[in-house]
């Protein structure tokens, strides 16, 4: 009985042995550290997204390339401001392309359309609504409101693209422009909240 309980104690004990010299789990060298295995060759259908251009639209001059700022020597300290990480979803998606004539095109009629209310001193939100209704967009897609004592602000909800106009008209001026909502798909509306 003795001889039995020798072996079922060293039988176990010699096959860990066996398969720890046997070298498994081991890399040969001619392996590529973390290969996943036989390499597979990529899909000839696949393209790179393209970077969205830009061109000059009707009514509008060329603009001069700004020279790119020099970078400023990197710092190893991480920021510890991260309110442009924390507030990203809130910048608006900007139009390319001709989506980005037509949302100039549109901006452009918004600000001629309310600019005789600005002339006239008529800031109330009620105006600039009617204003811009007439222009063809339904009402339901058109938001006023009041931004002062003599200011207007307003958004056009396009629902095609471009999707959205934003602006105001102050005793100053009329601002107009387009883009194509936000990152997180509020459509035209701010996104609130966040992190």
């Amino acid at each position: 009985m003795g001889n039995t309980r020798t072996t079922l104690i060293t039988l176990p004990l010699l096959v860990a042995v066996a398969l720890a010299v046997a070298g498994c789990g081991t890399q040969r060298a001619g392996d590529a550290a973390g290969s996943p295995g036989p390499s597979h060759p990529t899909p000839s259908g696949v393209t790179t997204p393209k970077t969205p251009t830009d061109f000059p639209c009707p009514g509008e001059s060329p603009k001069s390339k700004a020279p790119a700022p020099a970078a400023s020597p990197s710092s190893t300290v991480p920021p510890t401001d991260h309110y442009a990480e924390n507030h990203g979803f809130r910048v608006a998606i900007p139009l390319h392309g001709q989506s980005r004539c037509d949302g100039l095109s549109a901006a452009g009629r918004a600000r001629a359309a309310l600019e005789p209310l600005r002339r006239h001193g008529d800031f109330t939100p009620e105006s600039a609504r009617d204003a811009l209704t007439r222009l063809g967009y339904a009402s339901g897609r058109v938001q006023t409101h009041e931004a002062g004592p003599s200011a207007v602000g307003f958004l056009i909800d396009i629902g095609a693209s471009p999707w959205c106009v934003e602006g105001t008209m102050t005793s100053a001026s009329t601002t107009a422009e387009a883009f194509a909502g936000y990152p997180d798909g509020t459509g035209c509306e701010p996104p609130r909240g966040g992190h």
